[in-house]
């Protein structure tokens, strides 16, 4: 009995899922990290915002005056700092989610083209007799490609679905420019 080493390389298939998987992490990765600016930016504005807030406070001699400036400006600041803050999160979220839904159909449609030829190589070199046999295979596997292609539809139906409801997240939180007075 002999023994083969294993073999440490990659088939161009296993290459190909590592690569994904790498680009897949590179951009949950981004996506961390730009998610983590925003917080940190946002942290350092509402400091600011809060100092100078709390100075002007401190200022007025009136509890009515001061309640008046923290409903008219604070609240309202505040408000739209949280939909900025709101808005540049979702935009994080739709960009990465474009990524990996790139990422994903590519993945499909490697796997698809090797599985073919796998296929077709296996089928190519039947032995004589074993046509039966071939033509059920084949068979199984065209069935096996439609449900294959259901499944990449549905993936992209459901990262289309997430991108309108990032979409439908934003519209929502956008100020509505319909709610003007007409003269």
């Amino acid at each position: 009995m002999s023994k083969k080493p294993f073999d440490m390389k990659a088939t161009p298939g296993q290459q190909s899922a590592i690569d994904a998987t790498k680009a897949a992490g590179r951009v949950a990765m981004e996506s961390a990290q730009a998610i983590a600016q925003i917080n940190q930016q946002a942290v350092q504005e509402l400091a600011g915002m809060i100092q100078k807030r709390v100075s002007e406070l401190m200022k007025t001699q009136d509890p009515k005056a001061a309640f008046e400036c923290v409903h008219a400006e604070v609240l309202q600041d505040a408000a739209k700092e949280v939909m900025q803050y709101h808005n540049q999160l979702l935009q994080v979220l739709k960009s990465g989610n474009k990524e990996l839904a790139d990422i994903a159909e590519t993945m499909i449609q490697e796997s698809k083209v090797d599985l073919i030829h796998f296929v077709n190589d296996a089928t190519d070199n039947a032995p004589i007799g074993s046509e039966a046999y071939v033509s059920v295979f084949k068979t199984s596997f065209n069935n096996a490609l439609q449900n294959f292609e259901l499944i990449r539809a549905a993936m992209a139906e459901s990262f289309t679905n997430f991108e309108k409801s990032v979409e439908n997240v934003i519209n929502l939180s956008s100020p509505k420019s319909s709610s003007k007075k007409k003269s």
